[in-house]
């Protein structure tokens, strides 16, 4: 499968990592995002897609204005990422619940974006509901090496049929003239219960150290970072036992550990996280890194800080839902909002 490349001109909470010294100047530094959109479809009815819910005669009455709306919203959240540290934007952003590559053209050329000059790797991939991960970088910031995809093959437990979900992407570049490798990840939902469906999102995480594994065979010392919506809460099995991604709680001395969770410190399920259920906030939405990310006598990037950014206007103010996020639909009722997800994000720092 080739790779797919369109060149387009087009309240925070904040952790520092204990090796990490911050530097005053931003301006040679990147920031890094990640960013759950929540069903991010055009209007067109694609045959062998399960997107008829997001047409005109759809169940959501999704018509141009919605779509319009829906990449305004987006496009306003993307570029205020890093505003507040002194950036325009991140250097990169990788996507998810993306439907195709025209979803992404289209995001890409929002006002808010187009003049930030953001390039595009995507390929289709194989989930039953049509939805996709992506990366978006700036050409200004970031080399574009080479991409690669690495499908989840997992199995239903009762059926042995095949599951069909998000491929997960691998992006090789230079970032700021430091090499970086960057997976974007769409693990497999909670659909059925959180226990039942827990072997598809063990596979995935076995998946992704597999990928992180055999780049540092080859450099020990490879600079990764693997984000994304893991559907699972950092003290989950699948980051502890599958990725095995430790926490920065006594990283200064712990030699054991290849993989560290950015996030995990953040996590409060009573007040902070990256998306709510039942009352109680996840955090879903995730960052994890190499150890040489974090070696402050490495003069190329290292990591400064993570993020979520929760700023009041993605979250509703008033009503029976205050409190939740603002997103596009609540049930059937348009709310016309962002996502379901809040941004995260890293800043890093030469």
């Amino acid at each position: 499968m080739k790779r797919v490349i369109y060149l387009i001109a087009a309240g925070l909470l904040v952790f520092n990592a204990c090796t990490v010294t911050k530097k005053d100047k931003v301006d040679k530094g990147a920031v890094v995002a990640f960013y759950n959109v929540e069903n991010l479809f055009d209007t067109i009815d694609t045959p062998g897609v399960n997107d008829i819910d997001f047409t005109p005669e759809g169940k959501y009455q999704w018509d141009a204005a919605r779509y319009a709306s829906k990449l305004n919203k987006l496009g306003e959240v993307i570029a205020d990422l890093g505003a507040d540290e002194g950036f325009e934007g991140p250097s990169v952003i990788g996507l998810c619940e993306v439907e195709n590559i025209d979803v992404l053209k289209d995001l890409v050329a929002n006002d808010q974006l187009a003049p930030l000059g953001y390039e595009i790797v995507h390929y289709d991939s194989p989930d039953k509901r049509g939805i996709d991960v992506a990366l978006f970088y700036k050409a200004s910031d970031f080399k574009l090496a080479k991409s690669s995809i690495h499908p989840l093959i997992i199995h239903d437990k009762e059926s042995g049929d095949r599951v069909f979900t998000r491929d997960q992407l691998l992006v090789e570049g230079e970032l700021k003239g430091d090499f970086v490798y960057l997976i974007v990840n769409h693990w497999p939902s909670r659909y059925g219960g959180e226990e039942r469906s827990r072997p598809s999102r063990l596979a995935a995480a076995q998946l992704n150290k597999s990928i992180i594994d055999s780049i540092l065979h080859v450099n020990a010392n490879a600079k990764i970072i693997s984000m994304g919506d893991l559907n699972d809460d950092p003290h989950n099995v699948s980051l502890k036992q599958g990725l095995q991604a430790c926490s920065f709680t006594n990283c200064c001395a712990n030699n054991n550990c290849s993989l560290f969770n950015a996030m995990e410190q953040l996590h409060q399920p009573d007040s902070i996280g990256t998306l709510m259920y039942r009352g109680k906030w996840n955090l879903f939405d995730q960052m994890i890194i190499t150890k040489a990310l974090l070696d402050k006598s490495n003069e190329g990037l290292k990591f400064d800080t993570a993020k979520i950014y929760n700023k009041p206007y993605l979250i509703q103010q008033e009503g029976k839902y205050k409190g939740h996020l603002l997103r596009t639909f609540g049930g059937r009722t348009y709310l016309d909002g962002y996502s379901d997800h809040l941004p995260v994000y890293m800043i890093l720092t030469k």
